[in-house]
């Protein structure tokens, strides 16, 4: 199994204000943790570069699917580690169902380490959505 986590939380808005806030990449660190900045380069769709800097590193993303104001994947490759991040949004009653399940491998000689980078990857990431929450809560 390469899921590292699938957490979602109940926010108390609509799906317009969570896909909103989900897609203003400047505000992303606000809410993403070890994010320093995200930038999309183009319009957020699929096949659009995702760059951002983390722990003084940029690093650079890929779109690879996104349904306006549902869902949307950021991949990325890095050596032999592949980690997709999906963000889906949908109604819940007066509010929104966000969720955020992470998929990440290792492949090659490395793939031993996968559940030590799965590990950390929900410890450093799955507080994502709660984040996000308490931002478009003022909580």
């Amino acid at each position: 199994m390469t899921v590292a986590f699938d957490v979602d939380v109940r926010i108390e808005k609509p799906p317009e204000a969570v896909w909103a806030l989900l897609t203003d990449w400047p505000r992303a660190p606000e809410w993403m943790a070890g994010i320093d900045s995200l930038e999309v380069r183009g319009p957020t769709e699929a096949g659009s570069s995702v760059v951002f800097r983390a722990r003084g590193k940029e690093r650079t993303s890929e779109l690879t699917s996104v349904e306006p104001g549902a869902a949307l994947t950021l991949v990325s490759e890095q050596g032999p580690v592949r980690a997709a991040y999906t963000y889906s949004c949908a109604p819940d009653g007066s509010g929104t169902r966000l969720r955020l399940v992470a998929d990440c491998e290792i492949s090659g000689p490395l793939k031993l380490l996968g559940p030590l980078l799965r590990f950390a990857v929900r410890r450093t990431d799955s507080g994502q959505p709660q984040n996000l929450k308490a931002l478009l809560e003022g909580g």
